[in-house]
């Protein structure tokens, strides 16, 4: 289970040419919690991402995000559904610049890859290529439980 604040934010990525847009979402402690590739930095794109996340994460009990409106509005968007549902919940926002350095500082192992590639040909090449270099990622930060000794072990059970 998720810790109950998450810190949320998306990232440029080049595909054929055009920005892209690599949501992610990491708990308090900086662990990977969802992320999707889109074509768009809008509401629905958001509420999307933030459906995803929350149907594998559950529900936290705030959201860190930047200023962006688009995921306050996603925010916002997820609240009146899950009201609908019945659900007494309701995820806080903050909206804080300073509050979102731990994932600001994880977009960078994906920089990192993605940099020296100057862009993808294909959406669908990029984000395979994302999905591997999140799992990685989340490899390195021991992220899965279990007994292997070593990332190529855990690797190997979670491809095979």
């Amino acid at each position: 289970s998720t810790l109950s604040s998450w810190r949320m934010d998306e990232t440029y990525v080049r595909v054929r040419g055009k920005w892209m847009y690599l949501y992610r979402a990491v708990d308090k402690v900086g662990n990977t919690l969802d992320f999707m590739l889109s074509e768009r930095r809008n509401r629905p794109a958001a509420s999307r991402f933030f459906a995803k996340a929350l149907s594998s994460n559950g529900i936290p009990n705030k959201i860190v995000i930047d200023k962006s409106g688009a995921n306050a509005a996603g925010i916002r968007e997820v609240n009146k559904i899950l009201n609908r549902f019945g659900c007494p919940a309701k995820i806080q926002t903050v909206r804080s610049k300073y509050l979102n350095n731990m994932i600001e500082q994880d977009h960078r192992f994906i920089k990192r890859r993605v940099r020296h590639m100057c862009g993808f040909k294909s959406f669908r090449s990029a984000s395979a290529t994302l999905d591997g270099i999140e799992v990685a990622n989340m490899i390195r930060k021991r992220q899965f439980p279990g007994p292997t000794t070593s990332g190529f072990q855990l690797f190997a059970q979670i491809a095979g």
